[in-house]
């Protein structure tokens, strides 16, 4: 596999082969794409749940979904973990697939901006759901609109024959925010 540079993203973006939605040109970098964050966050309600069964999964009401208003931040505290989602929206062809970094910037500051899943499937589209925690001592303010991670592109030696798109278990699929699944 080998890392698409920024000329080998542009062409994909002009082709049409990998779409991302409001995508700002200049955040096109050396090898990656820098995605901004959302206005939706997902917040625990971690004073009403007494734990998470995992064989149950995650339950709509064990979340509230705040949504920040224009011009506001939103507060991480320390030891919190939201789920935030980025403005652009990626829709990858069955021969790419994607890695998301956390902005550096922001984990100077103790920010984790995907706690474990980092990848992108050959296929996968939607907006891509940020798994956030606050691991520092003090808040950290998060402004909708700034800058939170960045994609990495690598082509396969061949396209996927089961590509995110097509696979009837994809749960993730065509996400639209800070959701817990299908």
């Amino acid at each position: 596999m080998a890392v698409l540079s920024d000329r080998d993203i542009r062409k994909a973006v002009k082709e049409g082969r990998l779409k991302i939605s409001d995508l700002i040109p200049e955040n096109i970098s050396v090898a990656s794409v820098d995605l901004r964050l959302g206005s939706d966050f997902r917040v625990f309600r971690h004073t009403e749940v007494t734990h998470v069964d995992t064989r149950e999964g995650l339950k709509d009401e064990f979340t509230e979904l705040i949504k920040v208003p224009e011009g506001k931040p939103f507060t991480v505290h320390p030891g919190e973990f939201v789920l935030g989602s980025t403005i652009e929206s990626v829709c990858l062809p069955a021969d790419l697939t994607a890695r998301l970094d956390g902005k550096s910037s922001l984990g100077r500051l103790g920010l984790v901006i995907h706690s474990t899943a980092g990848s992108v499937d050959p296929g996968f589209e939607g907006v891509l759901v940020l798994e956030i925690a606050n691991i520092s001592k003090v808040p950290v303010k998060l402004w909708p609109g700034m800058g939170i991670c960045r994609l990495t592109f690598e082509e396969l030696t061949s396209p996927s024959e089961n590509p995110y798109n097509k696979r009837k278990s994809s749960k993730f699929l065509a996400q639209k925010g800070p959701c817990l699944g299908k």
